[in-house]
């Protein structure tokens, strides 16, 4: 998927309408965790500097509709201005009078930034009449939200797709998420590796699908290794299992088969006596249908399985990551999570963490910044490995 970016056009002197993720988590008015409005900065200053129009736009939280001030951009705005060392401009609206000064006032260089685009219910909707008035704001769109790309909503993708605007490009965040693991998909450096965990086979289901016909090895642990082990046959005492999917999972391991695909399920576990970090443990290594005895839950993978699985990472040359070993949550079920993430670490391979908990998991364990890729999208990673088209990247100009 080659899409044109930011540096394949002209922006000088031209309004750059920016779709951004500031959904970040605040208390007391006060923002937690500012990574989210780190990873825009790169696009925010390089449309800046080349004498763009910026407008920024983006939704926080879930306020239904309706102005909330529990969910008010204006203090991203003020961190905005105080991290990038200049002024930005805050609307106190979307589409009104604040947003409409604001925006013909801006001058070459200058930021702007607008209201949350979720005190409007017709962004979610995708209404037309609520996109004509975005794209009146722009000359240009620039899509850099991965996080909802998968979103067909008003600022990521319906202003493009009812012919508002005709110029719309990448920013820095999606170009590399296209770059980065699009190229991994679609022309991997082999061995090419996948590492899936999580709850639920069924949530998973169709990456498996579309893994299988990619990858060398999929490696399966985390909550979903269960339903695998069961329906083979293995005691799985009360660990989490969907034993309506048992003839899918069955089907998988034949697919993997039939395709010369290496499917690696754990080979023993630590399991524990009740969900909590406070349980008692037992490991348990696999030799014949009997594993976890009744009473016990499996919550992370075993020794012999962090081994088993750092050795097929260490001989890959690509791997992506999605999904948690064990209840990583809890200091004592995080072992296999952090087994992972440091083979990862210490690999030669390109690496990708696609998201959600493992990008936690990986950050809360110090191995961010030894990795290739880190996906910036939960839900917008798992649509992209489903090979799924997300709206917000598909509307945008191919090359």
């Amino acid at each position: 998927m080659s899409k044109k970016t930011i540096e394949d056009i002209n922006v000088s002197g031209l309004k750059c309408l920016v779709r951004v993720d500031f959904n970040v988590p605040m208390q007391d008015g006060v923002i937690t965790d500012l990574n989210r409005i780190e990873g825009a900065i790169p696009t925010i200053k390089y449309l800046s500097e080349r004498g763009a129009k910026v407008i920024l736009c983006s939704h926080m939280g879930r306020p239904k509709g309706e102005f909330n001030k529990k969910y008010t951009l204006k203090p991203v705005a003020i961190k905005l201005a105080e991290m990038l060392g200049k002024p930005v401009a805050f609307a106190e609206d979307v589409i009104g009078p604040s947003a409409e000064e604001k925006v013909a006032s801006c001058k070459n260089g200058e930021i702007v930034l607008l209201e949350n685009l979720r005190f409007h219910k017709e962004e979610e909707e995708n209404e037309k009449e609520f996109c004509r008035k975005l794209a009146s704001f722009c000359d240009v769109y620039v899509n850099d939200a991965f996080g909802t790309a998968h979103r067909a909503h008003a600022s990521t993708a319906g202003i493009v797709q009812y012919g508002f605007v005709k110029t719309a490009v990448a920013g820095f965040l999606i170009g590399k998420e296209i770059s980065i693991m699009g190229g991994a998909l679609e022309n991997p450096k082999r061995p090419f590796v996948a590492i899936l965990g999580g709850a639920k086979v069924s949530d998973k289901i169709a990456v498996i699908n579309n893994l299988l016909d990619k990858v060398d090895t999929v490696i399966i642990g985390g909550g979903m290794a269960y339903t695998f082990l069961a329906a083979q046959g293995y005691a799985i005492g009360n660990s989490i299992c969907e034993r309506d999917k048992f003839d899918l999972a069955l089907e998988l391991i034949k697919k993997a088969k039939d395709r010369g695909v290496k499917l690696l399920l754990p080979v023993d576990d630590i399991y524990g006596s009740e969900f909590s970090n406070n349980a008692a443990t037992l490991s348990i290594i696999v030799s014949e249908a009997s594993r976890i005895p009744d009473g016990w839950m499996g919550m992370d993978i075993g020794f012999n399985t962090r081994e088993l699985f750092a050795q097929e990472i260490k001989q890959a040359k690509t791997v992506i990551w999605n999904g948690p070993m064990g209840v990583f949550e809890f200091d004592k079920f995080a072992g296999g999570t952090k087994a992972v993430a440091k083979a990862m670490a210490e690999s030669d391979a390109i690496t990708i963490i696609g998201g959600g908990d493992s990008a936690s998991a990986v950050a809360q364990l110090g191995y961010g910044n030894r990795m290739t890729h880190i996906s910036t999208g939960g839900g917008a990673s798992l649509e992209y490995l489903e090979g799924k088209d997300l709206p917000g990247i598909s509307c945008l100009d191919n090359k």
